[in-house]
């Protein structure tokens, strides 16, 4: 157990310290990690604690207690926590202000507008590996790209489509 809540912890805070752009940047990275590297879980187990940390209300990144916990219980949870939540902050708010402290010169517009793409980039391959996990034929993979087109092109809020998704899976539609 110690060896694994060691893993967790180093893990957990590389992946604090990659997290540019919000949390959800490191998915791919947190999913090959958990899933194929150390086989804690399956690739749908890793997609459904991640549906379940974004149903649930606070921070986009809950599933990391999550997985903490799937692996090791609550001192699992404990250590991906600290690991996740703790050098970020630390370094963000060493960074704000830094960023602050330049706010009008012209290097910080350019940082920034160079920023989007790689943010929007990452947020990007976290959906596929997503996606992947989950969409396992053509009718799951035919509803996750119309709830894609409709959270782009509609306003529907993202958890009625989340609803609608759960509502589907019940009555076995795409099963077999």
């Amino acid at each position: 157990m110690t060896g694994t809540l060691a893993a967790l912890a180093l893990i957990f805070t590389q992946l604090s310290l990659l997290a540019f752009g919000g949390g959800n940047t490191i998915l791919p990275e947190m999913q090959r990690q958990v899933v194929e590297l150390h086989q804690w879980m399956s690739a749908q187990q890793f997609s459904a604690l991640f549906a379940l940390a974004q149903a649930a209300p606070g921070p986009n990144m809950m599933v990391v207690p999550l997985v903490g916990w799937h692996v090791a219980g609550w001192p699992g949870l404990l250590v991906t926590s600290i690991a996740k939540f703790g050098p970020s902050s630390l370094v963000t708010a060493l960074v704000l202000h830094v960023w602050n402290r330049f706010r009008e010169a012209p290097m910080r517009r350019t940082v920034q507008a160079g920023l989007l793409p790689v943010t929007a980039g990452l947020v990007a391959a976290s959906a596929a590996i997503i996606v992947e996990a989950t969409a396992l034929n053509a009718v799951l993979a035919g509803i996750a790209a119309l709830v894609a087109v409709l959270n782009l092109t509609t306003k529907l809020h993202p958890l009625l489509l989340l609803a609608a998704g759960a509502l589907l899976g019940l009555t076995g539609i795409g099963q077999g």
